[in-house]
């Protein structure tokens, strides 16, 4: 069976990254670590501040660091020096440490937009 030459089918619109840089981005710089966290601190968000400087001390993915809940990380109002995520890529659980200058656990616990109970 000979298949016949079929006209090119012609996009209506370009990609749409087309133009744009993809893939891998480059990683976040000292310097640009503490300008985040300078900004969090002064705009007094609390949460988005204790949940970056997890993601930085803990290098896990940012879906398992929204899973993570207080009681993971809190134990009888005490942050825990040691913690652990399930990663879903790996599904084996990967241990980090806390260090307790990351985030004020007061401020993150005692906040109203506080949602994980």
């Amino acid at each position: 069976m000979e298949t016949p030459n079929l006209p090119a089918i012609r996009a209506l619109r370009p990609a749409w990254n087309k133009g744009r840089i993809v893939g891998q981005k480059r990683p976040l710089k000292p310097k640009d670590v503490w300008a985040i966290r300078v900004r969090l601190e002064l705009a007094e968000n609390h949460r988005n501040l204790a949940l970056f400087n997890m993601a930085i001390d803990s290098k896990i993915l940012g879906c398992e660091l929204v899973k993570m809940k207080v009681v993971d990380v809190m134990a009888s109002s005490q942050i825990k020096e040691r913690a652990s995520a399930l990663p879903s890529k790996t599904q084996k659980p990967v241990h980090f440490e806390i260090p307790a200058q990351s985030f004020d656990p007061y401020a993150v616990v005692n906040t109203p937009e506080r949602i994980v109970k």
